[in-house]
């Protein structure tokens, strides 16, 4: 039984899997948008809330985490700086997910996740 775990595989190994999820939080935190399939969108939603989060206290500590996941250092820069003040007053809820379709190659549901301004 499964009982507690969750998470979705996305039928990858497990370090492809993290690696695939850094590089997408990085990617919106960098773009403040991106267009990504509904499973990975919904998975990397409350990662970068996460890392916005820990924008927000500013400790050493949270800027060492977040290096630690995001994998550009400028990007980390910019959430303690930019992102953190943006929502300073925000208690939550950072993103936003607009459900695009299905896409034309495979059918895949598709979702642009991003910023809320």
């Amino acid at each position: 039984m499964r009982h507690g775990v969750d998470g979705r595989k996305l039928d990858r190994p497990t370090a492809q899997r993290m690696l695939m999820y850094r590089v997408l939080v990085t990617d919106l935190l960098k773009h403040e948008s991106i267009r990504t399939t509904d499973a990975k969108a919904k998975e990397v939603r409350s990662m970068a809330e996460k890392i916005i989060t820990r924008g927000k206290k500013g400790t050493l500590h949270d800027r060492r985490q977040a290096l630690a996941f995001v994998t550009e250092e400028h990007v980390v820069d910019k959430v303690f700086s930019v992102l953190s003040q943006r929502y300073k007053e925000r208690q939550g809820g950072y993103t936003r997910m607009i459900k695009l379709g299905p896409r034309q190659g495979d059918g895949a549901n598709v979702t642009i996740l991003e910023l809320v301004p």
